[in-house]
């Protein structure tokens, strides 16, 4: 057996090279993915009415899609998908984005890596900001948030002002997710692919600590460890192989999003 005698590390880069080689990419337009990912959060729990917003920068920089306040996550197409400004202004100025998007655009304005941002309030995730709690990652598959959620303490209130967007975005610090008590979870990411992954994640890890915080003390995991799955599960082609399974499965239930 040729592989018996290769040590971990080893064996993890050729496994990721493989991935490389033998996965292509699904090619979706972004408002495709936008779509998509409404419609993916929807079938995940994620939907409060018409709370929670879904967005993504543009290639102008200085834009972003979003979809269109009254609409739920379930009615979400690539067609009915707005562009608007840094000041929510649709640019073909039909319809309007949720007011609460502004703090989005202070996160796009100081965090230039980010290209999405998805803020939704599903059940455990707004159970757990009920307790005021950080987030606790002690299992494997939630590795993906270790020693990256920001915790907001202290409610602001509705955000839909500057002084929010500034609060969100300078809790957000280096980290892709913040928990926000009282409130919900953000997640962001490079691409689509990446923030739809951990939105889905955090609600799970929310899922699984209140579960865990109900049988007993929550064990922490040793850090390399933890620190070497979260890196592990959190390359660009991961992201996007999972997206993948999660838009067929979509598209098996909702063919009219794309």
């Amino acid at each position: 057996m040729e592989t018996a005698l290769l040590d971990k590390q080893q064996l993890m880069h050729n496994a990721q090279q493989s991935m490389q080689q033998l996965f292509q990419d699904v090619e979706y337009t972004e408002q495709q993915k936008l779509a998509l990912t409404c419609r993916i959060l929807f079938d995940h729990g994620h939907d409060s009415g018409l709370a929670g917003q879904i967005t993504s920068r543009t290639a102008k920089g200085n834009t972003f899609i979003t979809q269109r306040f009254g609409l739920g996550f379930d009615e979400i197409t690539a067609t009915n998908l707005l562009e608007v400004d840094q000041d929510l202004k649709p640019l073909n100025g039909q319809g309007m984005a949720n007011p609460a998007n502004r703090f989005h655009t202070w996160i796009y304005k100081q965090h230039p890596d980010v290209n999405c941002i998805i803020h939704t309030h599903p059940t455990h995730v707004a159970a757990l900001s009920m307790l005021r709690v950080p987030l606790m990652i002690a299992q494997m598959d939630t590795c993906a948030l270790y020693g990256d959620c920001s915790f907001v303490g202290e409610w602001p209130g509705v955000p839909v002002g500057n002084e929010e967007g500034i609060l969100i975005s300078n809790a957000l610090g280096n980290n892709r997710a913040v928990l926000l008590s009282h409130h919900g979870q953000l997640v962001t990411g490079k691409t689509i692919e990446e923030a739809c992954n951990l939105a889905i994640l955090i609600e799970r890890a929310a899922r699984l600590q209140l579960l865990a915080m109900s049988a007993g003390q929550i064990q922490p995991i040793p850090h390399e460890l933890a620190k070497e799955a979260h890196d592990w599960v959190s390359t660009d082609k991961r992201n996007k192989v999972n997206f993948a399974y999660y838009a067929r499965k979509a598209l098996k239930k909702h063919q009219d999003c794309i």
